[in-house]
């Protein structure tokens, strides 16, 4: 019996739960992808102007990561935590950031790069790879590794 299934319907989640490793996986490379490209608006934004604006897309993998992240918790409970905690640093970093480069902007000082956030979101990258694909080195982790 799960001490949750009288809170939250948790039927469904036996079908999504299997892939979710998977789709976080998936939307931790989507938000890179994002990221660099936002990076690139934002040098643009900010030597026509005073300011930076969010990049939509970059946005929406975050917001997606977050998502997928909470409902990680509820089918793998402790990676899930994991992964969340990993996410929602990755998200403050993004905003702090994103301030970051509104006052590089206002200032006419160079756009840097977001480091602290890619930082983040490559641990993101390294806990969703871990748990999609644990299948590559289970082998050869059994072999060495006594449990």
């Amino acid at each position: 019996m799960d001490p949750l299934q009288f809170l939250v319907p948790l039927g469904w989640l036996s079908a999504v739960g299997p892939v979710l490793p998977y789709a976080i996986l998936t939307m931790a490379v989507a938000n890179l992808a994002t990221r660099h490209i936002a990076h690139r608006r934002h040098v643009e934004q900010g030597t026509d102007g005073d300011s930076v604006e969010p990049y939509t897309p970059h946005a929406f993998t975050n917001i997606g990561l977050v998502l997928l992240s909470f409902l990680f918790v509820l089918d793998a409970p402790v990676s899930g935590v994991i992964v969340s905690v990993l996410v929602i640093t990755m998200l403050i970093a993004d905003l702090f950031e994103l301030e970051a480069r509104n006052v590089e902007a206002r200032n006419d000082m160079p756009i840097e790069a977001p480091k602290s956030s890619i930082a983040a979101s490559l641990l993101v990258l390294v806990f969703a790879s871990y748990y999609a694909l644990w299948f590559l080195v289970a082998g050869l982790w059994n072999q060495f590794v006594i449990a």
